[in-house]
């Protein structure tokens, strides 16, 4: 799944993607840049 990494500045495909649901019951995707290590989030996923 490819989410929008804020350092790199790019799409990128998402290294160790996990399935989580927001405190407003709608549904995310978290992981981590393949990249640059850092932090990758995307919402309705």
């Amino acid at each position: 799944m490819q989410a929008y990494c804020v350092k790199c500045q790019r799409k990128r495909e998402m290294k160790n993607p996990q399935k989580t649901t927001m405190k407003n019951g709608k549904k995310a995707t978290k992981g981590v840049c393949p990249v640059c290590g850092t932090k990758m989030y995307r919402i309705g996923g």
